[in-house]
């Protein structure tokens, strides 16, 4: 129970798709984000905060179930969670807390914008996904709604999705202040179609985000689905690169404008809850040209993995601190309950950041890990099935590509993840430790992709030769407490007493 104030209330708010360098508090590179940066400057900074993967639906099912993807079931895009995964939502639910989400969605298996149906353990009086506000359109305003170059014709604010999403917030604030809640706040921005009015859409005309190092990346030492992703565009000679701009005047406009609706937000919060936690992070980031490659999906670079996440905890968090220890958004649930006063389930591979919220020097994990399966199901492209498996300790990044060769990195020698060690001598030890850690987390977390070829890998030679039985440990999923019967043993149909034994 939150000793602080007999109200517990938090507010969650996410974006969708925003670097954690398009954040002034972060980097500064000349985008506009002065709501943010002040949310930073009142509470805690996540320098080492990752995703679980860097896809929307598979990320968003982690944030909010506190279960990594191969867990939950939504491994990709349009790839529902179980019917025994159990959201944050439906926990506090339970537990008599107040829930509503309102924004986007995408775990409902259906397309990109929803069913418009409102899931179990959120408010119903409140929901509203893309799917409604496409509902509330016209057929015309419909595929204005999706065309970027509406932005050229100077479109009303109330038109945008981002707009009506923090609207609807406010109103629950100010019609809640008074009990305890759970608010999401999940907007689409600034994602594509990059809708925004002005002055936003014309903010950054003749602006360039910096290129860095990672820009120039050959890959001529990274994995070959990188290479095929890349198009050729590593190859091209140096000067062509360098007269490249990275000019997406609608993205970074829609990274501004929905930075102002936030501060909407904050001020509602401010006067009518100014006690309430404030969670803020995105679901991914996007390589802007970073290693030859756009967009997001099966990769392990910082720029689509390393998101932002700050914590605003009035009394508790000190404000303009910075937490340099790895943190994972599988921590969030966890620490949500934590908040509420309620029972950690077993089923949950989090743990809950109070201890650095309180001290930003404390550590939680001694590694945080990020897969990949799919980038969307309805997809041919986007590379296909690419499993991979990966272990940050905030020093030190292995990553694991199944079908192609693997990667090792030092973030603190070489942040822009350029120089590949994997077969270097000198770091073979920190590899291998990591590389335990990546299989002993795979099997303790009943990842159904598991098996010997994880470990058997080129670079490891003291891996023991590939067998059928691999550790022939059964591993049953855990009691989750008030939502399903514990599982009975096959040998002798009673309850299970030890979840992992030999077989």
């Amino acid at each position: 129970m939150n000793a602080m104030t007999n109200k517990q209330q938090v507010i969650v708010i996410m974006t969708d798709t925003q670097r954690k360098d398009m954040l002034g508090c972060y980097v500064d590179t000349g985008l506009k984000t002065p709501c943010l940066d002040r949310l930073a400057m009142q509470g805690i900074r996540f320098e080492r905060a990752y995703c679980c993967q860097p896809v929307c639906g598979p990320a968003r099912a982690a944030l909010f179930t506190g279960t990594y993807p191969h867990s939950n079931g939504s491994w990709a895009n349009c790839m529902p969670i179980g019917d025994n995964v159990k959201t944050v939502g439906q926990r506090l639910t339970e537990h008599g807390v107040h829930t509503a989400y309102i924004g986007k969605w995408h775990l409902d298996g259906g397309d990109y914008f929803g069913t418009g149906i409102c899931p179990p353990g959120w408010d119903a009086n409140y929901w509203y996904d893309i799917r409604t506000y496409l509902e509330e359109l016209s057929p015309a305003d419909r595929l204005r709604s999706r065309d970027k170059n509406v932005n050229r014709e100077g479109i009303d604010e109330d038109f945008t999705f981002g707009r009506r999403c923090s609207n609807r917030a406010i109103d629950f604030i100010e019609s809640n202040h008074d009990s305890g809640f759970l608010l999401v706040l999940s907007f689409d921005e600034p994602h594509d179609p990059f809708l925004c009015p002005e002055p936003f859409a014309s903010m950054y005309e003749g602006y360039e985000f910096p290129k860095s190092p990672a820009f120039y990346d050959d890959l001529k030492t990274k994995p070959a689905h990188q290479q095929a992703w890349s198009a050729g565009f590593c190859n091209r000679p140096l000067p062509e690169k360098q007269s490249f701009a990275r000019n997406y005047i609608d993205f970074f406009g829609c990274n501004s404008f929905v930075d102002a609706e936030i501060g909407r937000v904050i001020d509602s919060i401010d006067q009518h809850c100014p006690d309430a936690m404030v969670i803020y992070t995105t679901d991914h980031g996007d390589s802007l040209g970073d290693h030859g490659i756009w967009n997001k999906g099966p990769m392990m670079y910082d720029g689509i993995t390393n998101i932002p996440l700050l914590i605003r905890w009035p009394g508790q968090t000190p404000a303009g601190s910075v937490s340099p220890h790895p943190v994972s958004h599988i921590d969030i649930v966890p620490t949500l309950l934590d908040y509420f006063g309620v029972p950690q389930s077993k089923v949950l591979e989090g743990n809950s950041l109070f201890p650095c919220l309180r001290d930003p020097t404390e550590r939680i994990n001694d590694a945080v890990y990020i897969e990949f399966g799919r980038y969307e199901v309805d997809h041919d492209g986007f590379g296909g099935f690419q499993p991979i498996s990966c272990a940050c300790d905030g020093q030190h990044k292995l990553v694991v590509n199944l079908l192609t060769s693997d990667e090792l990195y030092d973030l603190t020698t070489d942040p822009y993840e350029l120089d590949n060690l994997i077969d270097s001598p000198l770091h073979a030890q920190i590899r291998n430790d990591l590389h335990d850690k990546l299989i002993d987390w795979m099997n303790r977390g009943r990842d159904p992709f598991r098996g010997y070829y994880w470990l058997n890998r080129p670079w490891r030679n003291d891996a023991p030769p590939p067998t059928w039985e691999f550790t022939r440990m059964t591993r049953q999923r855990e009691e989750d407490e008030c939502y399903e019967p514990r599982q009975l043993d096959y040998a002798t149909g009673l309850p299970i007493e030890v979840a992992v034994r030999l077989k």
